[in-house]
């Protein structure tokens, strides 16, 4: 008797457990990005779909097609109406997000987000890692450039950015506390809309205005590159100097050619995967091991910080043009 009440037990365990990993992966996880078409968010993609294929979870992709706050509200309107259980978002601009990501939470769709610290519908924002440390990072390598002297301007993708203008601002901070003979001209943040030609145009603009410019600051992806376009343009090799957050792809002619010194950035494929596991660990009601120390199996989200609702990892790649053959993964 004792014998087959264990094995009724047992198998009852195993039933809800077949039962409970059958729902699991039914879950629909959606990872929005700013823009579909940017090499920065392909490569996101790819940790996507490695999540998908290792937990057998519905993960998947989805952004508009140009960066465009408006667009990529509605393709959370989309999703919501989709019926996802996860949204992972990297916003476009965090503020015109939240009444979106508010309906998200509402409807109780998990909501995590990356690059987003200010964001206030959301579970959870990840970090690759600290943003002060990482502006001031940019900082040093373009100091180094210009010889620790000479005017510089910082660019940002939107003013409403603020993971990029974290950046900028730390930037800024490290040049007063570190780099006395450097000085910011009058236009600290230039908006780019995290466009390569757009970025181009006003660095042109910005160089004309200011004969004695000899720095640019780039946060988003586009900035450097597009600054080291008008470098070259101009002629103002080796006179004035850019560095920044970019990729390889996007920056390698410019890297090569010597109009763009250094890029720094992480790895999109990592910021997804560990997007969708902490979206996962919501989803099956771990709330409880999210704090500080938390490990998402993933290279730099090991051992985290919690701050508020901003989890922090570590690591950042620098690269040059000795280095980016390393790096190319675009």
């Amino acid at each position: 008797m004792k014998k087959a009440v264990l094995l009724a037990v047992l198998f009852c365990l195993a039933l809800g457990l077949f039962a409970a990993t059958a729902w699991a992966k039914d879950w629909k996880i959606a990872t929005v990005v700013k823009d579909s078409t940017n090499p920065w968010f392909i490569r996101m993609e790819e940790g996507v779909k490695e999540f998908a294929a290792d937990t057998g979870i519905n993960a998947f992709q989805k952004g508009p097609n140009k960066c465009d706050v408006a667009l990529q509200v509605q393709v959370i309107e989309d999703l919501i109406a989709q019926g996802v259980d996860a949204l992972c978002v990297v916003p476009i601009s965090p503020p015109a997000l939240e009444p979106v990501l508010k309906k998200a939470m509402d409807k109780g769709i998990v909501v995590v987000t990356h690059e987003a610290s200010n964001q206030r519908n959301t579970y959870y924002d990840i970090e690759a890692f600290d943003n002060n440390a990482y502006g001031a990072f940019i900082m040093d390598n373009l100091a180094k450039a210009m010889n620790y002297e000479g005017k510089y301007v910082t660019m940002v993708a939107y003013l409403t950015s603020r993971t990029h203008n974290e950046w900028a601002e730390a930037g800024i901070a490290r040049q007063k506390e570190k780099y006395p003979n450097m000085e910011l001209i009058p236009e600290e943040k230039v908006e780019s809309e995290d466009n390569q030609e757009t970025a181009y145009e006003r660095a042109k603009e910005l160089m004309k205005k200011y004969p004695d410019l000899k720095g640019i600051m780039g946060t988003s992806s586009n900035d450097a590159p597009g600054a080291a376009k008008a470098i070259e343009e101009m002629g103002k090799k080796g006179k004035v100097f850019t560095a920044g957050s970019s990729i390889v792809p996007v920056a390698e002619k410019f890297l090569e050619n010597g109009t763009l010194d250094t890029i720094t950035f992480w790895d999109p494929a990592k910021a997804a995967y560990a997007m969708n596991v902490l979206a996962k660990m919501i989803l099956e009601g771990r709330e409880d091991e999210i704090k500080t120390g938390l490990n998402l199996g993933v290279e730099g989200y090991e051992n985290m910080t919690l701050k508020g609702k901003v989890l922090v990892g570590s690591g950042w790649i620098a690269v040059t043009k000795e280095n980016m053959a390393e790096y190319d993964w675009f």
